[in-house]
């Protein structure tokens, strides 16, 4: 397989097979970092592990509440903040790099849905 990269508004998600240590590359319009396969896979499990919590959470919250919620790996920190319609998602890398980052309310359904899309395994 080639290298593939999908982006649009807020969001960039890359995946090259052929590279040596770093496999995938995440960020926005402003930046970009990029992480191994390992990091990715845990990055997209916890991704949609906190999208399925929002939307169980949504039923029980009134429509102006605002909703937080984390998940975390050894290698990965990810938290949602806001509405169950629109929320931002935010990271930090625990593997040494010092690496953190954040996408909009309006990047995060197109950056979740690229992510999925891309078979790292």
């Amino acid at each position: 397989m080639e290298r593939v990269v999908k982006s649009g508004t807020g969001w960039r998600v890359g995946w090259n097979p052929h590279a040596a240590k770093y496999q995938v590359l995440i960020g926005t319009d402003d930046w970009a970092i990029e992480l191994t396969s390992a990091e990715f896979y845990d990055f997209c499990r916890l991704a949609v592990q906190l999208t399925e919590a929002i939307a169980q959470i949504s039923q029980e919250l009134m429509d102006e509440e605002k909703i937080s919620c984390e998940a975390e790996s050894d290698l990965v920190w990810m938290e949602v903040t806001g509405y169950p319609h629109a929320y931002s998602l935010h990271f930090i890398l625990h593997t040494g790099r010092g690496v953190e980052g954040t996408w909009t309310p309006q990047a995060v359904p197109h950056l979740i849905q690229a992510v999925q899309m891309i078979q790292v395994f």
